[in-house]
């Protein structure tokens, strides 16, 4: 039986000071055609909105708002929530003390501080400042996360369901690797509203991945993008640090019906079954359905390869029983298939398999449709065996 957690504020933990949002501008001389930025306001809060000589919204909130495809007001709040913690985070991971937080182990003996005043590991760090953010919302009922063992209960009448990796890839952090969040958003079950709470938080975080309502990652690289599904395309919002605004920088994205790319760990080969072997051993040689020779491209970090195969196809995959059905799987496969990729288990399209635990895992490929067609032809991809390797 599942438990449940009520959310309260966190305890306090080591984190820079946050920046502002946004800054003051820097003086400078407008070119001719430049576009005056529009200033709107939302929830009380001022909104620097540059809009384009088509005259669409080009910030997060003004595209999902009434300026845009007009998502409804309480999803509105929601993703400004969101937003904003992402901004964070993203402040979090590029800040010089995060090393320190990816390093510390509760007690290791690693700090001079203990108890509630020791700094947390960064991803415990993001999971906190997601959820403050989304309990402020007031939209959310119930958050499901990688780092809670069971869901978490916000607000009983909010009218929506979160799922999230807060900070995928965190143990490369010492290295400056990309991470990211992976979230989705689901309604409310409000036909379970009669159930016991337990029952009713779980039964609303195991929905089926074709009833999210939205889905999304949030890259923080080079740059910090926010790509998200709202069930109308796929659109990367890049955050703007002159104004605080993430900006859209790549409407309706469309994956390449094929790409060139394979994202995999070929340190695992040996272990692979044979028609995954067989399969990479195809395609890197150029003899496949498609006669290029494919090339390896790893990061080890899911939201990485997977935004790099969004925009260049390809496929990025982990054969293992390895990444999270609810809130990594479901989520990243909604992006796919809205940008017109797929997301499969090798075997079936992944928000067809119907969640019954939590923390349930499976072998994951996300990619271009015609890479994940070919690759589905070939039987025994899926990994069951994990030799020398920890899960």
């Amino acid at each position: 039986m599942l438990s449940f957690t009520i959310f309260s504020q966190p305890t306090s933990y080591f984190l820079p000071k946050p920046h502002n949002f946004p800054p003051k501008p820097t003086k400078f001389s407008l070119p001719t055609t430049f576009i005056k930025p529009k200033m709107s306001t939302f929830g009380g809060f001022s909104i620097n909105a540059q809009l384009g000589s088509n005259n669409e919204p080009s910030t997060l909130i003004e595209y999902v708002g009434k300026g845009g495809i007009n998502v409804g007001d309480d999803l509105v709040v929601l993703i400004d929530h969101l937003q904003y913690a992402c901004k964070r985070i993203a402040a979090l991971v590029a800040s010089p003390y995060n090393s320190n937080l990816g390093n510390f182990v509760e007690g290791s003996g690693n700090s001079s501080r203990s108890g509630r005043d020791a700094p947390k590991p960064l991803d415990i760090v993001s999971n906190e400042i997601i959820l403050s953010s989304l309990q402020r919302s007031g939209k959310v009922a119930v958050v499901a996360s990688e780092e809670n063992d069971a869901p978490v209960c916000l607000a009983d009448d909010g009218p929506f369901v979160v799922v999230m990796d807060p900070l995928d890839g965190s143990r490369n952090i010492d290295a400056s690797i990309p991470t990211g969040t992976i979230f989705g958003i689901y309604n409310r079950l409000v036909e379970l509203d009669h159930l016991p709470a337990e029952e009713k938080a779980a039964l609303n975080s195991l929905q089926s991945g074709t009833q999210l309502v939205a889905a999304g990652y949030v890259l923080y690289s080079s740059a910090t993008i926010f790509c998200a599904t709202f069930g109308s395309g796929a659109h990367a919002f890049t955050l703007d640090h002159t104004t605080g605004d993430f900006i859209l920088t790549h409407p309706n994205i469309k994956i390449p019906p094929r790409g060139q790319i394979y994202s995999v760990n070929d340190a695992r080969y040996f272990d692979w079954p044979e028609g995954l072997r067989k399969y990479i051993d195809t395609v890197r040689q150029g003899k496949g359905k498609y006669p290029k020779k494919y090339s390896a491209r790893y990061i080890c970090s899911l939201v990485a390869d997977f935004h790099r195969t969004l925009l260049y196809g390809g496929i990025a995959m982990n054969p293992r029983d390895h990444l999270r059905l609810v809130y990594e799987a479901n989520p990243l496969s909604f992006v796919a298939e809205q940008a017109g990729g797929k997301g499969s288990d090798g075997k079936s399209r992944i928000r067809l398999i119907q969640p019954v635990k939590l923390h349930q895992r499976l072998p994951l490929f996300l990619g271009s449709p015609e890479d994940i067609e070919e690759l589905e032809s070939y039987e025994d991809i899926q990994q069951n065996v994990n030799p020398g390797y920890e899960v």
